[in-house]
């Protein structure tokens, strides 16, 4: 139900409350309102709004008469304690939800404290795991954390056995059945590899986007691409939890289709809500808050609060974190999301700086300086869509330019007999490379194959039939096995979002490994890929700092707009 401002305000004055004979100072009105699921200040004294205005961030400096906040208990702690320094009028009932939701909530937080601490052990295995199968330390966390909250973000580096611990988590006939939703090219893995082969539960696979009479399954493994079909059977609640999948498919949040459906599958979980992934934020950091009010709608305010407490900008393409450690330890703080990192040896990065053939690329040089006049100069319209077609031309332009230089310094390797992870984006440029390697029999592992040509091709690489597995930059998250083949991976062509290439290194289970893999950047020395070296700085900054709160960053001072240095770029080359 959405409630104005001003019928927020008077729902919190006809349930406020005053004892006139208490005799004690106060400051102001708190109220609970039901119907929202809002507290309201009212009648804040002055000088008691400006403190507030300091203390709860979320609060815009301009705001005046009334404040609100979403439930949850986190809230109803932070109440309570403002209330201790500056006492509202609340009425009984009011007072008395504060007070549980406070100890709810410090009684959880300690609980939670313990089974994260190196003092816990687990006490038992869940009953529906196949014999032999054990949860590691890492995995029994996750079941315990998410019984508790019901709802959480699991950022285990790739390769530590996020999967197990969330079927895990919901492997409890309170729980059960549950809806997995997943990426289309791994949602048979998921059946045979995860459920079938670690757990006695029963799974089946979505197999249309039109709803159809469904077997009784434990698990339902939905692909993202089919969930919009199955939001009314989800808005029965017949899934009592939902697990997500490479959550960061839900960084856009519910303004895309994907997001949408994912948001009704969680808001009729009646059981948990799980994300998983080792990347949750590919570009900037306020995707994350995109995700988690999707698992845990209001746990960061509303996007307006969030965006004044935590961001720099209120562009919703681009939410800059302000401070991406304070945000990454906040949420740890909320027990919202928790991580394991890898023993593993670091990866050997190597950067190599390769030709830019302009002759190549010299077929798109006209169109991509009339689109970069209408960056600079067009429309509103005119400069979104130029803006758009430009990005995607730079990085074509970049991609074929330099895409003959990549095959030649691959065959290096295949000569060597050395197995390679080849990753790339764009169609014309696996082209180049299947016909450049053609001798090598590569093999492709794209967005274009459907899952069977998939399955095909990831069979012969790992059979030792082909050495060169061509991949998708975005199509090989949660694909699993290849680290048993592989050792090195090559970056052909560059994507904006560092965590992006983070995805495609994953693949070979960096973190659970005695041996490093070697990864390779092949950066041309034109086009856009000087660009994006150093747009990914900041990305991967605020990645980082969300994600690894404790670890030292390199400072970025500011972030200039990706699409206008490329437009002069091209302009100062053309000499316009």
């Amino acid at each position: 139900m959405n409630f104005e401002a001003d019928d927020l305000l008077a729902a919190a004055a006809a349930l406020a409350w005053r004892d006139d004979d208490a005799g004690e100072r106060t400051y102001g009105r708190l109220a609970y309102v039901p119907e929202a699921a809002r507290w309201v200040i009212t009648e804040l004294a002055p000088q008691v709004a400006i403190r507030a205005k300091r203390i709860f961030a979320r609060i815009a400096s301009t705001q005046v008469g009334s404040y609100t906040f979403a439930d949850n208990d986190e809230t109803r702690a932070e109440l309570e304690w403002f209330m201790g320094r500056y006492p509202l009028l609340i009425s009984d009932a009011d007072r008395a939800r504060l007070a549980e939701g406070r100890v709810r909530f410090t009684r959880i937080r300690h609980e939670i404290d313990e089974v994260l601490s190196g003092r816990w052990q687990p006490t038992g295995q869940p009953a529906r795991l196949r014999e032999g199968v054990e949860l590691r330390p890492n995995q029994a966390r996750v079941v315990e954390v998410a019984r508790r909250t019901s709802r959480l973000l699991v950022a285990d580096d790739v390769g530590l056995g996020k999967t197990l611990g969330a079927l895990a988590a919901v492997m409890d006939e309170r729980f059960l059945p549950a809806a997995v939703l997943v990426e289309k090219h791994v949602a048979n893995q998921w059946q045979d590899e995860f459920v079938g082969k670690f757990t006695t539960l029963t799974s089946h696979v979505m197999q249309t986007v039109a709803p159809y009479v469904l077997p009784v399954r434990d698990i339902y493994i939905v692909p993202y691409s089919i969930a919009h079909g199955w939001v009314d059977i989800a808005d029965t609640g017949r899934f009592r939890s939902v697990i997500f999948d490479e959550v960061q498919n839900l960084r856009h949040g519910r303004v895309t289709q994907k997001g949408a459906a994912a948001d009704v599958f969680a808001r009729n979980a009646s059981g948990l809500r799980i994300g998983l992934s080792a990347t949750p934020v590919f570009n900037y950091g306020g995707e994350i808050f995109n995700i988690l009010d999707i698992i845990d709608p209001g746990i960061l305010g509303s996007r307006d609060e969030f965006v004044r407490e935590w961001c720099t900008t209120n562009d919703e393409r681009k939410m800059i974190i302000r401070d991406a450690q304070a945000l990454g330890a906040h949420l740890r703080d909320l027990n919202l999301m928790i991580r394991e990192v890898g023993s593993g040896p670091p990866p050997n990065r190597i950067i190599v700086d390769i030709p830019y053939d302009d002759e190549a690329a010299a077929a798109d040089a006209a169109l991509a300086r009339t689109l970069a006049q209408k960056v600079l100069s067009g429309s509103f319209t005119e400069r979104g869509q130029a803006a758009r077609e430009l990005d995607m031309m730079a990085r074509h332009q970049t991609g074929v330019a330099k895409a003959r230089h990549v095959a030649a310094y691959v065959k290096i390797l295949l000569d060597a007999q050395t197995p390679v992870i080849l990753g790339g984006w764009h169609r014309e440029v696996y082209d180049i490379w299947l016909d450049e390697l053609r001798d090598y029999q590569p093999v492709l592992y794209t967005g274009s194959e459907s899952t069977r040509d998939k399955e095909r091709a990831q069979k012969a690489f790992m059979a030792g039939d082909t050495n060169c597995f061509i991949m998708s930059l975005r199509s090989g998250a949660g694909l699993d096995g290849l680290q048993h083949r592989c050792s090195t991976v090559v970056h052909g062509e560059l994507d904006w979002s560092r965590e992006v290439h983070k995805q495609l290194e994953g693949r070979l289970r960096p973190h659970a490994r005695t041996d490093p893999i070697t990864t390779i950047y092949l950066i041309a020395d034109g086009g856009s890929d000087p660009l994006i070296a150093s747009v990914q700085g900041l990305k991967a900054s605020q990645a980082h700092g969300i994600i690894d709160p404790g670890r030292k960053l390199t400072t970025v001072e500011s972030d200039e707009s990706r699409i206008k240095q490329l437009a002069k770029m091209y302009l100062e080359k053309g000499g316009a």
